[in-house]
């Protein structure tokens, strides 16, 4: 699919929990995808544009934001990110607490790739994350690291 290489996903999430969550349903889903986290939209922007401390930061493959972001909200690292004629080719998921109709709109209106609402429930939390996962795994064909524009 990928060229069986793990894909690169960057998390941006300031909750430690939701944090411990994602990682524990990656490592349960055994495909060794690498996970990225960066705490804030600020460090999601260094991180994605490899500035100061994440000068050799891998690019993503995959992104899961966070709306709610401490320094920078994550509709506005959505908006930049596809604004940015660099990084708009990396799929974005919304991955929020937020059932708020106007969080949704806004996020596809800024050409987000999905909407997920978090599920407070442990085991729902787990596998809707290992859903994700798979799907742009096992789904979805993404430009390979050398073909971006």
């Amino acid at each position: 699919m990928n060229g069986w290489r793990p894909i690169e996903v960057l998390l941006v999430e300031d909750d430690p929990g939701d944090i411990l969550l994602t990682r524990e349903a990656f490592d349960l889903n055994k495909v060794h995808n690498r996970l990225n986290v960066v705490n804030d939209g600020e460090q999601a922007m260094a991180f994605l544009r490899r500035e100061g401390a994440y000068a050799d930061a891998p690019r993503p493959d995959l992104i899961l934001l966070d709306l709610n972001l401490p320094r920078m909200s994550g509709t506005e690292v959505l908006r930049e990110v596809k604004a940015d004629a660099v990084l708009r080719t990396i799929p974005v998921v919304v991955l929020t607490t937020s059932e708020a109709e106007e969080d949704i709109l806004r996020s596809y209106r800024l050409h987000a790739n999905a909407y997920v609402t978090k599920p407070v429930d442990f085991e729902q939390f787990i596998r809707v994350v290992r859903q994700i996962d798979d799907f742009f795994v096992s789904v979805v064909k993404l430009p390979t690291q050398g073909q971006r524009l």
